[in-house]
């Protein structure tokens, strides 16, 4: 195992086909990239749940998530599930958001996703940010479409419980889902902490990096 430990970072870039896909898929990983890295500025689209309770749902979950950043969020109107036919106002929407940031990291769905929106944005997303290191979040669900994650990150015990929490209490609309609870988050977690000599973890995909090894 290689362990790679990133320059302080100063922007990341946040893609979602739904509200609550960043927070499920790496809020473990945004509570440690807030605090380990003060005045970070986090830039952020959703696809759908604009106008709507679900977006007013992520507007404050992303607040308390990245707590002490300097979050700009965007949530469009692009119907739940259709996001496929909707190919040209994504990949437009893609597009001009990356014309307003400048990330070290972006994080989007991992490709694999059995959920339609989620895979459209995936693929969009390296369409845009060609240069960019660009990491897949795993959004657990009822689909057997779990990865098999190139990149994991250690998160502590109590960032572990920390997400779980936030998850329950910032999206109260989801609660009726029975995937939706602290057991299936804190498992998938414990699970990639397993598969890195730690307690918990969350874990994504790579699709291309570059090495500079100073020969260049």
């Amino acid at each position: 195992m290689i362990t790679l430990a990133p320059a302080r970072l100063t922007e990341v870039a946040l893609l979602g086909a739904h509200c609550d896909d960043i927070a499920i898929g790496m809020g473990a990983t945004l509570l440690t990239l807030t605090r380990g890295n003060p005045g970070l500025r986090v830039r952020a689209l959703v696809l759908s749940g604009g106008g709507t309770a679900r977006a007013a749902e992520e507007s404050a979950a992303l607040e308390q998530f990245c707590a002490g950043a300097e979050l700009e969020l965007t949530v469009l109107d692009v119907p739940d599930g259709r996001a496929p036919a909707h190919w040209d106002r994504v990949k437009n929407a893609l597009a001009g958001f990356r014309r307003g940031t400048e990330p070290d990291i972006v994080f989007a769905p991992q490709r694999g996703d059995a959920h339609q929106d989620h895979r459209l944005l995936a693929e969009l997303t390296t369409t845009e940010f060609r240069d960019h290191l660009v990491l897949g979040y795993e959004i657990l669900k009822w689909e057997t479409d779990t990865p098999r994650p190139a990149v994991l990150h250690p998160v502590t015990p109590e960032i572990a419980a920390e997400k779980a929490r936030l998850l329950a209490e910032c999206y109260p609309s989801q609660s009726p889902r029975d995937w939706f609870d602290d057991e299936a988050f804190l498992g998938l977690a414990r699970i990639r902490g397993v598969q890195c000599h730690t307690g918990y973890a969350e874990g994504f995909e790579l699709t291309k990096a570059v090495l500079d090894l100073g020969g260049v």
